[in-house]
């Protein structure tokens, strides 16, 4: 039994999202020794335990039924059995079945542990060379046009690098998108297929991206990460004055109040002054 498997617990387990070699050994500890394993589809999951020689019991656990067997699971819990919780890849709940799951055991008053492992939006923003101090993720895009245009306009001036999954059935699509809602120069890094033998990851503004998927379709194939650089204000919609103001008290003054002031002094919005200091670090 694993170290930390005191009491009948909730384990939450990140399985790899291509390589198998990236799965841990807690996880597989963790996997061997709890009562239930919950998977967002037996059959994928049953290929990755019968990988390992792991013969633990499985149960179906996915969007349509998560509220409903969330009660047979504290259920055993009660009864002083461990479960653990998987998803098809990567970590459980991160654009993935758990939520309900997660919120029903904690407020039964059972302990929930979360095991450190795979992710592929992270994966993926450790090697973009985009900003990685603040990042935004989105999860997936709404499949319609418009509703996505009206999403990614939203996001237009998010001073974050964003991150969203992406299926390569609409890849070009939702470029196009883009396109229309935060420009053609905009920095998009695409990776796809990651830690797989044809893992790709490719940045270039938003057009050339989508030009170069074009020229050859399979380009578009795979399990897809989109990441988006974040919003820079032209220095020259700015006054230069405002923003000396701005960068001086932020020297004595949280960047908020900052901007707030300068805005109020040099008659300029604080929103752009707040955001311009944000991509600057002051």
């Amino acid at each position: 039994m694993p170290a930390d498997s005191v009491s009948a617990v909730l384990y939450i387990v990140p399985t790899p999202i291509g390589n198998l070699g990236d799965i841990t050994q807690r996880a597989l500890e963790v996997l061997e020794s709890v009562a239930l394993i919950c998977c967002e589809d037996t059959r994928h999951s049953g290929k990755l335990l019968s990988h390992f020689g792991i013969s633990t019991k499985t149960m179906a656990l996915h969007d349509h039924n998560e509220r409903q067997r969330a009660a047979s699971i504290i259920h055993r819990l009660d009864a002083g059995e461990s479960v653990a919780l998987i998803s098809d890849a990567g970590t459980p709940l991160i654009s993935d079945p758990g939520y309900h799951l997660v919120t029903q055991v904690r407020e039964a008053g059972h302990q929930v542990v979360p095991l450190p492992g795979a992710c592929a939006a992270t994966t993926a923003l450790c090697a973009a060379g985009l900003p990685s101090d603040r990042f935004a993720f989105e999860g997936f895009l709404p499949a319609k046009s418009k509703a996505r245009q009206e999403r990614l306009q939203s996001l237009a001036e998010e001073p974050r690098t964003l991150i969203f999954y992406e299926s390569p059935r609409r890849v070009l699509d939702t470029l196009a998108d883009l396109i229309v809602a935060m420009g053609a120069e905009r920095p998009v890094v695409l990776a796809r297929e990651l830690t797989k033998s044809f893992e790709t990851i490719h940045g270039a503004p938003a057009a050339e991206l989508k030009a170069w998927l074009e020229e050859d379709e399979n380009r578009t194939r795979g399990e897809m990460v989109m990441m988006v650089g974040p919003y820079r204000a032209p220095a020259d919609a700015l006054p230069s004055d405002a923003l000396r103001t701005t960068e001086l008290l932020c020297q004595e003054l949280p960047l908020k109040k900052a901007a707030a002031l300068a805005a109020q002094i040099h008659n300029v919005k604080k929103n752009a002054l707040y955001k311009y200091g944000l991509e600057a670090g002051w």
